[in-house]
């Protein structure tokens, strides 16, 4: 906190001294420092709204993160039942080959 105090007092005493040099009157100098002053103040306001773009933005990100993990859960229960139709549906063919060849051999 000192040292940001003794920022501004030394800038703000250079600002006088280039001031005094360059022969700015009062008014002068006081426009200039009202325009650094509104210049910072939009800096801000833009510096939050871009944290705030970022915080909707990493939201949304999670959001999107959450769904794919759900998508995923889905599409592994599915291969799952998959699976099981494919056992079942071989051991028929098995069962099926078996009675054919059988009635052949008679």
């Amino acid at each position: 906190m000192k040292t940001a105090i003794v920022k501004t007092l030394t800038i703000g005493a250079a600002a006088i001294i280039v001031a005094t040099a360059t022969g700015c009157s009062n008014k002068e100098l006081m426009t200039r420092i009202d325009a650094v002053e509104a210049a910072a103040k939009a800096a801000q306001q833009d510096a939050a709204a871009a944290k705030s773009a970022a915080d909707a933005a990493a939201a949304s990100a999670s959001s999107a993160s959450s769904a794919a993990n759900s998508a995923q859960s889905t599409a592994n229960q599915a291969l799952q039942a998959a699976q099981g139709a494919q056992a079942c549906c071989d051991a028929t063919n098995e069962k099926i080959d078996r009675a054919f060849k059988k009635s052949m051999g008679k």
